[in-house]
């Protein structure tokens, strides 16, 4: 079903809820989760091309509004591996990722990317880098680490930003890892 601005309702009200927990960010961050918000404002039609991996079992019950919208997006998205991952590493069916606006997303585009990580417990997102900056708003506990900053986690209330380029990282402690990111393309 779309809504008046003609963007499926489901997307729709996770981006409303989205735009609020970015509203949060501070300093660079909050350049970046404008420039995100600005150009999600034009909707792309949604496609439907649901994949799942079996750590999708560890997707936690929504302790937020946001989280209960990316809850009702969930079983819609393409769940995959990172591109690098290999089934000699540890992570590899600790973890998924799914695109929800962005190429391969829900909604197709190519001027950002909005999605979410999952892992199971205890799961270690190994060090990367690229060139787009990011934010993270956490759905469930969870830390993350970069070069500029030791391992921290903001709570459900909180972001984190990596600048373009840096070296970066999340882990899962006891409970499941669920966190979304905003990057401009």
């Amino acid at each position: 079903m779309l809504g008046v601005n003609m963007r499926d309702l489901a997307i729709d009200r996770f981006l409303t809820l989205a735009e609020a927990a970015l509203a949060r960010c501070t300093g660079p961050a909050k350049d970046l989760a404008q420039t995100v918000i600005t150009r999600w404002q034009s909707p792309a039609p949604a496609t439907e091309a649901a994949a799942t991996l079996p750590v999708c079992a560890h997707l936690p019950p929504p302790q937020t509004d946001l989280a209960l919208a990316f809850a009702a997006l969930a079983p819609r998205l393409t769940w995959a591996r990172r591109g690098s991952a290999t089934p000699d590493q540890a992570y590899y069916d600790s973890h998924a990722n799914a695109v929800i606006l962005g190429p391969k997303g829900l909604e197709p585009r190519d001027d950002l990317w909005i999605g979410a990580t999952v892992m199971a417990p205890g799961t270690l997102y190994p060090d990367h880098s690229h060139a787009p900056a990011e934010v993270y708003i956490p759905l469930t506990a969870g830390e993350w680490w970069n070069t500029d900053m030791p391992w921290t986690d903001p709570g459900l209330d909180g972001f984190i930003y990596n600048p373009p380029g840096i070296t970066h990282a999340m882990r899962a402690g006891a409970g499941a890892f669920l966190a979304l990111w905003f990057l401009p393309l």
